[in-house]
C-alpha cells in the first residue's frame, strides 16, 4: 500500500499504515493516547491511554479481509442490527471500506477523523440513498459520532449501534452498573427474546448474556476489579443498551477464540429493536458515544 494516495496524514499525529491482512489504517498519537482505526468498516480497533491497558478488546483469531467483519474492537453497525433474511448481519456498514474525507490536530492535544461512508454502497445494497459519517476524536478520552442523512425521497427506516468490545482483566470480577429498573428483550439461550425487568442494581456476567436495554438513554459503568478500572459509557441520541458476553454456550465462529469471553464484555449502544429510528427525507441522526477511564 502507497500511503501517499491517503489523504489526511498530520505529522507526529496521524499516519497511514499496512495493516493486519493488508488493509490500511490511520495510527493516531496524541499526548495522551494512542489509537488505530481501520478503513475497513470505519472500525476502531484500539484505543489505549498512557500507563493504562487497552481499552478495546480485539479477539487474536479475528479475520483481517475484504467483505469479512473484524472480531472486536468498535463495529458500526448500520442500518440494520442482528440477522436480516437474504442479508448481511448487522448491515453493510462494517464490511465496506470507507473513506478518511478530513482530519484534523486540535490545539487541546486531540485528534479528530471524518470518515465517510460512499453513497453508492446505498445503492448497491438496494437502500435508499444515505450520507453517513462517523467522527472520531481521540484524546484522553475516546468519542464517536455516527452521522447519518436522509437525502433521499422517501422516509427511511434503521437501526444503527457502535458494538463496542471492552477489555477486562476477567469477566467474573466486573459489574456493569446503570441499568437498574430498566426494561430489556433477553436474547440469550433459549430465552427467546422475552421482556424481563432489570431488577439489580449491578449486572454481573455469570452466564452466557444478551441483552437489549430498551428506552435506554443513561450512562453505564463498567467496574473492573481486576484493572483497577471503571470505563464509563455516556451518549446522547441512543435510546438502547446492548450487553454482550456469549460465555461457553453461545455457539460462535472461528474469529472468536475458545477462553476468549474471560477477558471481554461489549456494552453497545444505539437504537435497535423497537428503538429503531425514521427519518424523513432531508432529516439528520447523530449517534455520539463518550468513553472515559479512572482508577476504581
Amino acid at each position: 500500500m502507497n500511503s501517499s494516495f491517503f489523504p489526511g496524514q498530520i505529522a507526529g499525529r496521524i499516519a497511514i499504515a499496512t495493516g493486519s491482512g493488508g488493509l490500511p489504517k490511520a495510527v493516531v498519537t496524541t499526548p495522551f493516547s494512542t489509537a488505530e482505526i481501520y478503513l475497513h468498516g470505519a472500525h476502531v480497533t484500539c484505543f489505549q491511554k498512557r500507563d493504562e491497558p487497552p481499552l478495546l478488546f480485539l479477539s487474536q483469531a479475528s479475520r483481517f479481509s475484504a467483505g469479512e467483519p473484524i472480531r472486536g474492537g468498535v463495529p458500526v453497525i448500520f442500518p440494520w442490527f442482528g440477522p436480516r433474511t437474504g442479508a448481511l448481519a448487522h448491515g453493510f456498514a462494517r464490511l465496506t471500506p470507507w473513506e478518511l474525507s478530513k482530519t484534523a490536530a486540535e490545539a487541546d492535544g486531540s485528534v479528530r477523523l471524518i470518515f465517510t461512508l460512499p453513497e453508492s454502497v446505498s445503492v448497491q445494497a438496494n437502500w435508499p440513498v444515505t450520507r453517513v459519517n462517523f467522527i472520531v476524536t481521540v484524546s484522553d478520552k475516546l468519542a464517536m459520532e455516527l452521522a447519518v442523512a436522509n437525502v433521499s425521497p422517501e422516509d427511511l427506516g434503521f437501526e444503527n449501534c457502535l458494538h463496542t468490545y471492552f477489555a477486562v482483566g476477567d469477566i467474573t470480577r466486573v459489574s456493569i452498573c446503570g441499568l437498574q429498573g430498566l426494561h430489556y428483550l433477553d436474547k440469550a439461550g433459549d430465552a427467546g427474546g422475552a421482556r424481563k425487568l432489570e431488577a439489580e442494581p449491578e449486572l454481573r456476567i455469570t452466564r452466557e448474556t444478551n441483552r437489549v436495554y430498551v428506552n435506554a438513554t443513561g450512562a453505564v459503568e463498567i467496574r473492573d476489579e481486576t484493572f483497577r478500572r471503571k470505563i464509563v459509557v455516556e451518549k446522547s441520541n441512543s435510546a438502547s443498551t446492548v450487553v454482550w458476553n456469549p460465555w461457553t454456550t453461545q455457539k460462535m465462529p472461528d474469529d472468536f477464540a475458545a477462553g476468549e469471553y474471560q477477558r471481554m464484555v461489549c456494552v453497545e449502544s444505539g437504537n435497535v429493536a423497537e428503538n429503531r429510528l425514521t427519518l424523513a427525507p432531508g432529516q439528520t441522526s447523530n449517534l455520539k458515544v463518550t468513553l472515559s477511564t479512572g482508577a476504581l
